[in-house]
């Protein structure tokens, strides 16, 4: 997969992890997260991002991208009322990762996702 600009932060960090072929079933399931997170829509999603995202090789910045991305995309997507609350409900999600990804650093490594 070709990474550009824009994802040279996230990219590799994901690429690591997901083999190309498997990016359709990841975006399905972050797909299935994010409706039911950010609409309020039974989506099927079963799991445990935190416990997937939590060994990953990601700090504030990786973060801080993301929310833009992410911000970008809503506002690329929707609009009004509905755009800001996804942007709000990204920013708290992104929030607890950090802090919980820390925590779980601070402690050694021990989980609290």
């Amino acid at each position: 997969m070709r990474w550009s600009a824009a994802t040279s932060l996230l990219g590799p960090v994901f690429a690591a992890r997901i083999p190309d072929g498997h990016w359709p079933t990841h975006l399905d399931t972050m797909t299935r997260f994010w409706t039911a997170a950010l609409l309020s829509q039974a989506a099927g999603y079963r799991g445990n991002p935190g416990a997937k995202h939590m060994y990953l090789p990601i700090e504030q910045a990786h973060f801080t991208r993301w929310l833009a991305l992410f911000g970008q995309t809503v506002d690329a997507m929707f609009a009004g009322g509905n755009a800001a609350e996804m942007k709000v409900r990204a920013l708290k999600m992104g929030e607890m990762f950090q802090a919980k990804i820390a925590s779980a650093r601070a402690s050694g490594g021990l989980s609290v996702l």
